[in-house]
């Protein structure tokens, strides 16, 4: 493509992207619908009122009826091959309507086919070992899947009695000691540890010490539960962890606190018009970074002043300002949507940090970034990399440091360093540096022998373990080139960083397909998400053919397919989705990126 044609596709992805802008002047994207979120929510109001939830529960159902995979099973979005954790649920929730509904019973000997071709027999109590195997030592969602499977009759006989007992009892410590627990599930996932747990405790036998413990804390856990609920009803705005809190107490006998009742009504608001749910409401203000960070320098020649300040004022109101009552995080830092249910973390931080550093005079937003800031380098770990939600967890996968996550905080940390020098203290400048320098030593650490990065939130269903290193390595290339300008004064960092750079491309041009395409790895087939975050991630003109001939798969694939989103997105426990944004974003970032060059 030439420089001409570059700049009508620049035009036209700008305005699919102006398009998308909603009524209150930021982006809310769109999520795909999840055959986990729509099983999950099918047996919370079965459970609750079968007959008042008759009609949300028939949409659900047929949705389930037009989205199983032609080998009987299904996946975490229409998209996604089928895996065993979500048709075992979809089998489950059928199970609740399959005798009095003779169309889903052809529905559950396909997925019973397809779970028996991986060992697994519905009508054995060896289910239950599956699914531990698989999910191993994390309990975050084996626990919830054998427990809504034991309470919808599968299998038919004793489904407890080899469901692990979770500990919800240890939720009665105190907020700052939950990392040094150990405990088995994440900390996303408090609010199921409590529900979750109480419901095994009133089906399984247990020790009765053990039980006698447990049972003086159901009263106190349950009012942890009941703060921790966002005002919208539902947990972390996430619509299965939702319906899993509220399928479990509703069995085990607390169906009328307000805190199911307000579970159930965010569950029947998030639900479809065809009867889908998504995995989350939104990623509202993720994607409203993104789509910041896309327009780049061309920001002006699409949105108009009035536009931007709208953006910043959006931007500043959503960012937290209390001690958060989910996980007692302090105030300063963002979450990934406007909704009460989010929680800050350590990739929408930094996100919205660099999107107010570039829409706005940085007189007028000095605090609210400098807060930002420090909330960041109170989240850094010891190893000097980033989390996503909670300092000290290191247990589980999910709770460690990233890559990805550490890149961003890297440049949104050397954004505000260079941009706010004189309106930062001696104190807060020294915390800021020592910040940059663990950070770059954590990604040099973490980077692998072939030059490339994994990370945490983003995989590739097609790849090898569902690693998507072609992602991580071009979000921390980017970091890392953009934050060039900010720290050429330390020459220390700045080798550090160059040499990084170096590897990384390395490997990127190495994982490009024979197509131009890049996907999640070599030899894997390409995205527009992954080749265009990546035509991004080689800035230096020696890639100038490499990029060329990427833009030219991507022109064939919009032109072809339009922006088309594919599943990129791995929550934990390998919990698929796609974004509507992705794509939009990732391209028009490439094309002002590349544009910029001429």
């Amino acid at each position: 493509m030439n420089k001409d044609e570059l700049k009508i596709r620049f035009q036209e992805v700008s305005q699919i992207l102006l398009d998308e802008l909603n009524g209150d002047g930021f982006w809310t994207g769109e999520l795909s619908s999840s055959a986990i979120g729509v099983a999950v929510a099918i047996a919370a109001l079965h459970f609750h009122q079968p007959r008042e939830n008759k009609k949300e529960i028939y949409l659900s159902l047929q949705w389930l009826k037009n989205n199983i995979n032609p080998d009987g099973s299904y996946g975490d979005t229409p998209e996604s091959p089928g895996n065993i954790s979500t048709s075992l649920l979809v089998y489950a929730a059928t199970n609740l309507y399959a005798k009095d509904n003779e169309s889903l019973k052809p529905i559950q000997r396909q997925i019973a086919t397809y779970l028996r071709q991986n060992n697994i027999d519905i009508n054995s109590d060896k289910v239950a070992d599956a699914i531990l195997a698989h999910y191993q030592k994390d309990y975050t969602f084996s626990v919830p899947i054998l427990t809504m499977c034991a309470l919808c009759g599968i299998p038919e006989n004793d489904g407890f009695r080899k469901i692990p007992q979770l500990p919800f009892e240890l939720a009665l410590m105190p907020q700052k000691f939950y990392r040094l627990l150990k405990l088995s599930v994440v900390s996303y996932a408090i609010p199921a540890l409590i529900a979750v747990g109480i419901v095994i405790l009133k089906n399984k036998k247990s020790g009765s010490i053990a039980r006698w413990i447990r049972k003086s804390s159901e009263k106190k856990a349950l009012n942890i539960l009941q703060k921790s609920m966002p005002e919208s009803g539902g947990f972390l705005e996430s619509i299965p962890l939702t319906a899993f809190v509220s399928l479990s107490l509703i069995n085990a006998g607390y169906g009328t606190l307000d805190v199911v009742n307000k579970g159930i009504a965010f569950l029947k608001r998030t639900q479809r018009k065809d009867g889908g749910f998504p995995i989350d409401v939104d990623l509202s203000t993720w994607v409203t970074t993104l789509s910041v960070k896309a327009l780049g320098e061309r920001k002006n020649e699409v949105l108009n002043s009035a536009q931007q300040k709208q953006l910043v004022e959006h931007l500043k109101s959503v960012q937290n300002k209390t001690i958060h009552p989910f996980n007692g995080t302090l105030p300063g830092g963002w979450g990934w949507t406007n909704y009460p249910g989010s929680v800050p973390d350590g990739d929408d931080t930094p996100g919205a940090i660099l999107a107010l550093l570039k829409l706005a005079p940085h007189h007028s937003i000095k605090d609210v970034v400098l807060a930002g800031g420090e909330w960041l380098v109170k989240l850094q770990n010891s190893d000097g990399g980033f989390p996503t939600f909670s300092k000290g967890w290191g247990k589980l996968p999910f709770d460690q440091s990233c890559a990805d996550l550490t890149g961003h905080a890297f440049l949104a940390i050397a954004s505000l360093l260079a941009n706010l020098s004189n309106e930062i203290s001696a104190s807060q400048k020294r915390r800021f540096v020592k910040s940059l320098k663990s950070s770059s030593h954590y990604l040099q650490k973490h980077q692998r022998e072939d030059g490339s990065w994994l990370p945490l939130w983003f995989g590739n269903q097609h790849t090898k373990n569902h690693e998507n290193p072609v992602y991580g390595t071009a979000r921390v290339l980017t970091y890392l080139n953009d934050s060039l300008p900010f720290i050429e004064e330390s020459s220390e960092l700045l080798r550090r960083v160059i040499t990084m750079i170096a590897l990384g491309e390395e490997f990127l041009v190495g994982a490009q397909n024979k197509d131009g395409s890049w996907g999640g790895d070599k030899n894997i087939n390409g995205t527009i998400e992954e080749t265009s975050l990546t035509i991004s991630a080689l800035q230096k003109s020696e890639f100038e053919e490499n990029v060329s001939f990427a833009f030219n798969w991507l022109d064939n694939s919009f032109k072809n397919g339009g922006l088309k989103s594919a599943p990129i997105g791995l929550y934990f426990a390998s919990l698929w989705y796609d974004e509507k944004m992705y794509p939009i974003t990732a391209y028009l970032e490439a094309l002002v990126r590349y544009l910029k060059r001429y």
